[in-house]
């Protein structure tokens, strides 16, 4: 039986040269993400830990945007194929293959966790585990900044994702799971990116009691 894993690894394996191609100019036409992760880098030197992982970082661009502003960031992915052009296009970067529910990270090591848009495909049911071990990794006081798709509704939602199947969630049900892991939100920004999915964009910044 073909798991989610499985099944977003083949689907990113199968579109890395055209996903990489639609972030070659970075985060120019992504204000509120720049504004967030510029926040998330300040408040992660201020713990006087600057070693970051960025999961699921796809071909790297935000793993050296990261590195950029000056934070120990590495980068981990699901899939290979991402893997690979990430560490081919930034070479002197650490980019490793590893799934988010099992990251090969030490207990209590990182002064933050940039999980940008990769929890999404991740079955509702499973995300607490998820966001548990991203709270095992991080030192006290460490933070996580994590986006996804945001609905105005009760539930999550699935949704036909252009390359595999996603969900959408609630803020609040979101921040509520990020509680239950340990970790208390103290930022949050939902805007509308003029989707045709008709979903907010949302991101939250949460840190580890």
């Amino acid at each position: 039986m073909v798991n989610h894993q499985d099944e977003t690894r083949a689907a990113y394996d199968g579109v890395v040269e055209l996903y990489a191609s639609m972030f070659a100019n970075g985060l120019e036409a992504w204000p509120f993400t720049r504004a967030m992760i510029g926040s998330f880098v300040e408040l992660v030197r201020e713990t006087g830990n600057p070693r970051v992982a960025d999961v699921g970082c796809g071909p790297g661009h935000l793993t050296a945007m990261l590195c950029d502003l000056g934070l120990d960031a590495f980068g981990l992915d699901l899939s290979p194929a991402m893997v690979d052009h990430a560490r081919r296009a930034h070479p002197a970067l650490r980019f490793d293959e590893a799934p988010m529910e099992a990251l090969p990270v030490e207990d209590r090591a990182l002064g933050g966790v940039l999980a940008h848009y990769s929890m999404i495909h991740t079955p509702p049911g499973e995300l607490p585990a998820l966001l548990a071990e991203q709270a095992r990794v991080l030192a006290p006081g460490g933070l996580l900044l994590v986006s996804f798709f945001a609905t105005d509704g009760p539930e999550p939602v699935r949704f036909d994702h252009k390359v595999t199947p996603a969900y959408s969630w609630p803020a609040d049900r979101f921040d509520e799971l990020l509680a239950g892991a340990g970790l208390v939100t103290f930022a949050r920004l939902l805007h509308d990116p003029a989707s045709e999915r008709g979903f907010l964009d949302a991101h939250l910044m949460a840190r580890l009691r």
